[in-house]
């Protein structure tokens, strides 16, 4: 029986003769959203030929599964029940236990409520409202919270609830008194237009991405404005913006910065974030759910990450990246990275399936001979790794969220919203795509001999990582014939803005460092944990009256002292100035003599800051360490190895 694709192929071989690339018989070149498509000279441009590109790399994947008699096991999508996505969603963002009868005493849900801005609030709203009615429906006797008692809660402290109308954000400047001593807390801007409209905060430049503020409510702001309406992410508008982020006087936040405790609050606020975003857009969210499969328990490929990383750990301990596939790239950069046509042309079918059948047998063995492997045979490897994971690497969960990106109105937005879903993935995917577009960055860096410009490599890999074989046909129908233009633009934003894209946005921060703070502030107000904080806190007084040294006298303002316990037993006094930068105190503590301080090089070290309202941050190296302070005052600084 022919199959869908076959007939794809031999369409593209009538359709290149003739000189016709469209996939009807209309001679008009239309896109995903069905406008007009502009062809364009521009290098980064989806003209005819790159599509050509994309369809070409299809003909090649089903050439190779042709040669692969093996049966593939399909991945089942479960059609939730009503409700049932919204309850999964709830239980993704860390809010499952809103409809626990004990609900009302959960401090950790009272406090997350309280940080989130309007628009996320009005997403948690939404998916609240759903799973209620549902519940109704099925216990009809039974006692369901309303929605409005679940979000009441966050105002029972300040006698106080919010209206529809207003951030839900705990206001950072309503009361001076808050800290000991009377005086004024550190200040947390947490996305909202708390004190004056986003559009006066936004930077003055189109192509700066403003991370202080949420982008949903920045989206909800512009949605109905005349800036809103720049750089649109239409079919025909396909040059890609030269897209920054400023600097941050507080130090910019990458992905791995941060403590695993805190990096969980950023998964929950991500979700909600990204879900505002599209509701605010207008683009449906829906976490997809498949049904568990048996799936391999060794070997190379068609293995789950996790697998491959476990049994990876074994042979090299602390390793985030599948060694085949770090063996994979090493062997296609050591030719060269300007061979023409470089993952474009295919290697060969029969020898690329014999080189994967022996990689099986020999590779952690230790046998194989990788002077066999041919540079394109290795880049047919690499992409055959990637098709035949069980499951996506971008996962099951997000992919169509990950395809629905092109859908949304600007690129702007399409960025904000690959930012999050990037923070969405697991750690495994994450390191394993970060590794793959730094690859790719690679490649199209050699483009003026290899001929393969960023709009050639996205069309390449595209099919590779957003057609799945283990969906039913009409998902691969749907993704390859419909959607084919819309998610090779995704993968060019992906390899383009890939360094913009492990950014954690400082709004999200804020909101991790909001929580912690009101955390501590609730768990202070128990009795008990009073009277045991007030006793712990006089037998240390006591303790250190016994026994302060010199060096352990009060700091005085405008100082801060910096402890490196694990390199020295040294610490050091430093006096904060506007200009001091975390890199000048790094180079000040390896100035130092002492410990193990003489044999460390300065890219191995670095400040942390550690506790007060945030659980442990890595500090990148233009961080102001005064406007920090100011921030976060009660934090200790450390210096350390980032693996320590």
């Amino acid at each position: 029986m022919v199959t869908v694709v076959a007939k794809l192929v031999h369409y593209l071989h009538l359709s290149r003769r003739s000189g016709q690339y469209t996939m009807n018989h209309d001679h008009s070149k239309k896109t995903p959203d069905g406008t007009s498509f502009d062809r364009s000279g521009s290098q980064d441009s989806l003209d005819e030929l790159s599509m050509d590109d994309y369809w070409k790399e299809i003909e090649n994947i089903h050439e190779t599964r042709g040669n692969n008699h093996e049966e593939r096991v399909a991945l089942v999508m479960k059609e939730p029940d009503e409700g049932e996505l919204e309850e999964e969603w709830l239980k993704e963002a860390g809010l499952s236990n809103l409809f626990v009868e004990s609900s009302c005493d959960s401090v950790e849900s009272v406090v997350f409520l309280s940080t989130l801005t309007r628009t996320q609030r009005a997403a948690v709203e939404k998916r609240v409202e759903t799973v209620t009615q549902t519940m109704r429906k099925k216990n009809k006797h039974h006692q369901v919270p309303d929605v409005r008692d679940i979000f009441s809660l966050q105002n029972d402290s300040k006698g106080k609830v919010c209206d529809g109308n207003e951030p839900s954000t705990v206001r950072t400047n309503e009361s001076k008194n808050e800290m000991q001593g009377g005086t004024k807390g550190p200040q947390f801007s947490l996305g909202t237009d708390e004190q004056k409209s986003p559009l006066e905060d936004m930077p003055a430049s189109d192509t700066d991405i403003n991370l202080e503020i949420s982008f949903s409510e920045q989206a909800a702001n512009f949605k109905d404005s005349s800036v809103g309406k720049i750089c649109r992410g239409g079919g025909g508008d396909t040059l890609l913006p030269n897209f920054r982020v400023p600097k941050d006087k507080t130090g910019t936040t990458k992905i791995g910065d941060l403590a695993p405790q805190d990096m969980k609050k950023v998964y929950s606020l991500a979700l909600i974030e990204l879900t505002a975003l599209y509701d605010i857009l207008g683009t449906e969210f829906k976490q997809q759910k498949a049904v568990k499969i048996k799936t391999k328990d060794c070997g190379l490929f068609g293995v789950p990450l996790s697998v491959l990383l476990e049994q990876d750990q074994k042979k090299v301990p602390g390793t985030k990246i599948p060694l085949i596939f770090q063996k994979l790239i090493a062997q296609i950069e050591e030719a060269t990275l300007e061979t023409e046509g470089l993952l474009r042309i295919p290697g060969v079918a029969t020898r690329v399936k014999s080189l994967c059948q022996e990689l099986e047998a020999k590779f952690y063995e230790g046998t194989f001979n990788w002077e066999n492997v041919k540079q394109h045979d290795a880049a047919s490897l690499l992409k055959l790794f990637i098709r035949e994971l069980p499951q996506p690497l971008l996962t099951v969960e997000y992919l169509k969220a990950f395809q629905d990106v092109q859908k949304l109105p600007t690129k702007k937005q399409q960025l904000q919203a690959l930012n999050l879903l990037v923070l969405l993935l697991p750690e495994a995917n994450r390191d394993t795509l970060k590794v793959l577009l730094e690859f790719l960055q690679r490649v199209i860096d050699h483009r003026e001999k290899n001929k393969m410009t960023l709009k050639n490599v996205a069309m390449v890999m595209a099919p590779n990582l957003f057609t799945f074989h283990g969906f039913s046909s009409k998902t691969i129908e749907q993704s390859e014939f419909v959607m084919a233009a819309g998610t090779a633009n995704v993968m060019r934003f992906m390899i383009q803005y890939q360094k913009l894209l492990w950014t954690i946005p400082k709004f999200i921060v804020n909101q991790v460092r909001k929580q912690n703070t009101e955390s501590q502030k609730k768990e202070k107000k128990d009795k008990a944990m009073k009277k045991l904080l007030k006793k712990m806190a006089y037998d240390r007084e006591k303790h250190e009256k016994q026994e302060r040294t010199p060096n352990d006298a009060d700091v005085p303002q405008g100082v801060i002292r910096v402890q490196a316990p694990h390199l020295s037993k040294v610490s050091m006094a430093i006096q904060l100035t506007e200009e001091l930068k975390a890199s000048d105190i790094v180079a000040r503590f390896l100035s130092q003599k002492s410990g193990n301080v003489q044999t460390l090089k300065k890219e191995e070290v670095f400040l942390y800051e550690i506790g007060g309202n945030i659980g442990e941050r890595c500090l990148d190296d233009d961080t102001y360490m005064k406007d920090l302070y100011q921030l976060n005052p009660n934090a200790e600084w450390v210096i350390k190895s980032k693996h320590s």
